[in-house]
């Protein structure tokens, strides 16, 4: 379905017949017939390859290194340590706590301590086991209540924190107090969220080559060019312009590629030092330790409705357990409160939220970074309010649901929402009102919505600079080069600049060239993460081609004795609208603008409204769109053995414009099917600070036979500020899955899981305990 005018924020109409179609990704042949280039493919002269001891221990003391005997082995080129590279680094400035490899102490099981080059891998792996390191074990820190209790030791010590508490943030928006005196109702619950981990195809790899010069040339598997480039620069002591970092394919990250990675700093250090090639690529045990996967949060919310299920306050605390490193925790303890109000009405909100170090292997970003967790608390919580009033709960919703152009209580300027064309579209695909609470036994359907950024309105440093750069190069050929720094790692942002630049010029995919993610060719662009790249990315592609547009443009006019007003470009031509014969082929007119102007370039960048300022700190959080989603899950519950099978999820999602229809489709398809993993099966679980799982012969994601039937619809809305309308698709879809199934059980079974994944085990008891209860305890 289709809302709202088709035109971008600078009202530039989409007349190139490009935008909206189905098909293929540009870079998708290459993919599926081996010809893409990962990083574990490449091959250089005289390439050796790093490997690294890993810490035995959860939390201890670094005695003594001993290089000795892994040095004699023959093959050993070289070894560092901790101290070789003692610069902190991190991907939040403000929270530099890492090191390259473990200096003093070590904080987790499977901290890498020594790096060893060898002439191959199985000769690094003997040699790592030939080193000799004494540890001193110290008690560790292993759950958020070991975090929070005083009596327990700090992780950071030397750093001199007061606390294992990274960040602790407040915001109190309206009268909370008076909300929860106003309301008819007030329910309170505790919810348990677990931590999982992204499970890319691609491990983690890099490559780093010295250069005749002295600089360095850095070919790593990442999702954040620009940030992961100026950190290796800096931990390195070099300049910017001395190091090289190129992006080749990458195969997936889910923000688990954002960070800077000891991959990346170990093999540029012993490149440099050995003055030859240095390739690292992690085992995929090695990924686990590697993580920064979902934070296992513990939340308390409590919430207060009228009879007609408006909402009159919310009281919000949550605890996340973010592993011996910040990362992007920061972030992480504002993103699980500040989304809270979305997509509701609220006028007395109060959260106050903690990411906290613990001893097991850091956390960070993965698909809806710090919104699914309180996700699946809100969505819980309301679906428990309706029963408790007597309410529909897709009534409740639609009715509670906030308007287009709005603000919410904390600052969130809101354009366009598609929320409620979202809930309608998925109740009928469902038959949800047919349908809830009559299903045959142990079958049950349940409903949840939510929403999500299009990219953070602020650099993790401050600076005014554009947050997206696009350079374009038009040949004589007709040929058009898109020049970017993003880093497509499968979401597909290589073919949305090959489209937005192909609807505006006029010409079709096949004539426009992506190259992206090379630190001496592209523009800086801050990477694949919160949902950017689209809105932002896409925004500069279009002010870019614009550009070439107008000069094309007006060297045609010039040759039809027209006004540039009159002309329109598709199909590879440049004509005049009233008179679509009169006109000039692309090429034509690329060669009458270059005779008017010189070599044909351009350059676009993207900066964000600066909105937000409202309120103390407000710095994390507010983004320039936000995107919506409603999904309603169907699922058989075995009695007898707790098994849930999730037999289908219908998911409309509010996109703004949907630039290509297929990848839309995929992105919201995969969201889905992730749900489905954390809800069923994922949990990176620990016993005594060792991973249980840490391979994918344990660690359960869902096969093909596991995932449901997902049927997708596209709610199209305009959304201002987005390239012709756009909003993200590839994070927010995610976030209602985990509570549609969790309400389906509920409608299923009369359980209400409080608690993630929803395993065998776990449903079977809260079963028997329900059956106790109306047995009357016997």
């Amino acid at each position: 379905m289709s809302h709202g005018p088709a035109d971008n924020h600078a009202g530039q109409p989409a007349e190139g017949g490009v935008l909206g179609r189905s098909g293929p990704k540009i870079d998708g042949r290459a993919r599926i017939t081996g010809q893409a280039r990962f990083v574990a493919d490449m091959k250089l002269p005289r390439m050796v390859h790093g490997k690294f001891l890993r810490s035995p221990h959860a939390h201890a003391r670094i005695v003594s290194i001993d290089l000795t005997r892994a040095l004699a082995l023959p093959g050993v080129v070289g070894a560092m340590t901790g101290e070789d590279l003692p610069r902190r680094y991190g991907a939040i400035p403000v929270t530099q706590d890492e090191t390259a490899l473990a200096l003093g102490k070590v904080r987790y099981i499977g901290e890498p301590v020594v790096c060893i080059a060898a002439i191959d891998e199985e000769t690094a792996l003997s040699a790592c086991r030939l080193v000799d390191v004494v540890y001193e074990p110290l008690d560790t820190v292993l759950s958020i209540e070991d975090a929070l209790n005083p009596e327990k030791p700090i992780v950071h010590d030397e750093a001199r924190k007061p606390s294992n508490i990274l960040r602790r943030v407040w915001q109190n928006y309206g009268d909370i107090d008076a909300g929860f005196a106003a309301a008819d109702l007030v329910i309170e619950e505790t919810y348990h969220y677990p931590g999982s981990t992204h499970v890319p195809l691609e491990s983690h790899a890099a490559l780093a080559q010295p250069e005749p010069d002295g600089k360095l040339t850095l070919w790593t598997s990442t999702q954040n060019v620009h940030y992961v480039h100026r950190d290796v620069a800096r931990v390195l002591g070099k300049r910017d312009a001395d190091v090289r970092l190129i992006k080749p394919a990458v195969g997936a990250g889910y923000g688990g590629k954002c960070d800077p990675f000891c991959t990346e700093l170990c093999a540029s250090y012993l490149a440099l030092s050995l003055g030859r090639p240095v390739k690292i690529v992690l085992s995929r045990e090695e990924v686990f330790y590697a993580h920064r996967g979902r934070h296992p949060t513990k939340m308390w919310l409590k919430m207060g409705l009228k009879k007609d299920g408006t909402i009159t306050a919310i009281d919000f605390q949550a605890w996340a357990d973010g592993g011996a490193y910040s990362s992007y925790g920061v972030v992480t303890s504002y993103y699980l409160g500040v989304f809270m109000t979305l997509p509701y009405k609220l006028e007395n909100y109060r959260f106050e939220t903690h990411r906290l170090y613990t001893n097991k292997p850091p956390c960070g970003p993965k698909r809806g970074h710090g919104a699914i967790q309180p996700r699946f608390a809100l969505e819980l919580h309301l679906d428990r309010a309706a029963r408790e009033l007597g309410l529909d709960p897709a009534e409740l919703r639609s009715r509670i649901c906030i308007d287009p152009g709005t603000e919410t209580v904390n600052g969130l300027k809101i354009g366009s929402v598609g929320m409620k064309q979202c809930i309608d579209t998925v109740l009928a695909a469902s038959g949800y009102a047919e349908k809830r609470g009559k299903m045959p036994a142990n079958r049950g359907i349940g409903l949840a919505v939510s929403a999500y950024m299009c990219g953070a309105l602020h650099p993790v440093y401050q600076n005014e600079l554009s947050q997206s750069g696009v350079q374009l190069k038009v040949d004589r050929s007709g040929e058009v080069t898109i020049f970017s720094g993003t880093a497509d790692v499968g979401q597909g942002s290589q073919h949305m600049l090959a489209v937005l630049t192909a609807e505006r010029l006029g010409i079709g995919i096949a004539d426009v060239r992506v190259i992206e993610g090379d630190t001496s060719l592209t523009p800086v662009d801050l990477g694949s993460y919160s949902s950017r790249v689209t809105f932002m990315a896409g925004n500069a592609a279009i002010e870019a081609a614009d550009a070439i547009r107008a000069q094309l443009f007006t060297a045609v006019a010039i040759k039809l004795g027209c006004d540039t007003t009159a002309l329109a470009a598709r199909d590879g031509r440049v004509f005049v609208k009233e008179s679509p014969e009169k006109g000039v082929s692309f090429v034509d007119a690329v060669w009458l603008a270059e005779e008017a102007y010189g070599p044909l370039g351009s350059t676009g960048g993207y900066k964000p409204p600066k909105v937000g300022s409202r309120f103390r700190r407000q710095s994390v959080g507010p983004s320039p769109a936000y995107s919506f989603t409603a999904q309603v899950a169907e699922v058989t519950v075995d009695p007898e053995t707790g098994i849930v099978t999730v037999d289908r999820i219908w998911c409309a999602h509010d996109c703004g414009r949907a630039l290509n229809r297929t990848i839309v489709e995929g992105q919201i398809e995969g969201c889905v099917y992730m749900g489905v993993g954390e809800a069923l099966y994922e949990e990176q679980a620990y016993r005594n600070g060792v991973i249980v799982a840490p391979s994918l012969l344990e660690y359960k994601i869902p096969t093909l036979h596991e995932t449901p039937e997902i049927l997708v619809s596209i709610v199209e809305t305009h959304d201002p500020g987005g390239p012709f309308g756009a909003k993200e698709a590839g994070e927010g879809p995610q976030l209602s899955t985990v509570p549609a199934i969790a309400n389906a059980i509920q409608d299923a079974t009369g359980v209400a899981l409080t608690q993630a994944p929803f395993t065998p085990d776990r449903v079977l008891r809260a079963i028997e305990r329900r059956q106790r209860a109306l047995d009357g305890g016997v």
